[in-house]
């Protein structure tokens, strides 16, 4: 009968360990994780705890720079967490911190990582103007009429070819989605835009345009 009870209570114990495990994948697989290069809101409040614990002394200014990373280094060596220098979930349950969810909205996940690699830097009507014009082409009939078709439509945006869309995305980048996939758009129906700067197709010059937001052309 002992015996019976030992199988049983080591059986249930494994049912427990293994669900413990695939939920802390599930998180993992889901969460934003942060690191060099990353900024915004998330950051900052990264700084700020690391700061207030004493693992941090640099600028709190919402910039994942090498300071950072060196403070979160220290931060998981003391506290018993895979040191990699980045937030992940682990790091910023221990931190108290809750991160976006890459996986909650795959819309707004996509968006926002068009728009971060568009607009990083932008002010923010700039950035939600960018999502607005990537979901004005879904309704015109001259692009894809799905959101991940206009944005891997071919040569359409030239972050896919330059490496800036795989970079980390900017915080502010998934509240633009969002307010765009709202109905936000500060463009009044732009579907295309440029930089002056930049801007390489003498096609583009042509386009009437509507109106100017940091360092881009909203055009009609």
């Amino acid at each position: 009968m002992q015996a019976e009870k030992r199988k049983l209570a080591a059986a249930f114990a494994s049912v427990i360990t293994v669900s413990i495990l695939l939920l802390t994948l599930i998180q993992q697989v889901g969460a934003v994780t942060f690191q060099r290069g990353s900024s915004g809101d998330t950051v900052t409040a990264i700084q700020q705890k690391l700061s207030a614990w004493g693992y941090y002394n640099g600028a709190i200014d919402g910039i994942y720079g090498s300071r950072t990373e060196a403070a979160v280094r220290y931060f998981q060596q003391k506290n018993g967490l895979a040191v990699d220098g980045k937030a992940g979930p682990a790091t910023l349950a221990a931190l108290g911190i809750n991160a976006p969810s890459a996986g909650g909205n795959g819309d707004v996940y996509l968006l926002a990582r068009l728009i971060s690699a568009e607009a990083r830097g932008e002010p923010y009507q700039g950035q939600v103007a960018v999502g607005a014009v990537v979901l004005n082409r879904m309704d015109h009939p001259s692009f894809p009429n799905t959101l991940s078709g206009v944005i891997y439509q071919r040569g359409a945006f030239t972050c896919l070819s330059d490496g800036q869309f795989d970079q980390p995305i900017a915080d502010s980048a998934y509240q633009a989605a969002r307010d765009a996939l709202n109905g936000a758009d500060p463009t009044g129906g732009a579907i295309y835009y440029f930089n002056p700067a930049t801007a390489t197709s003498k096609w583009i010059w042509s386009r009437p345009v509507l109106l100017i937001i940091g360092k881009h052309r909203f055009c009609a």
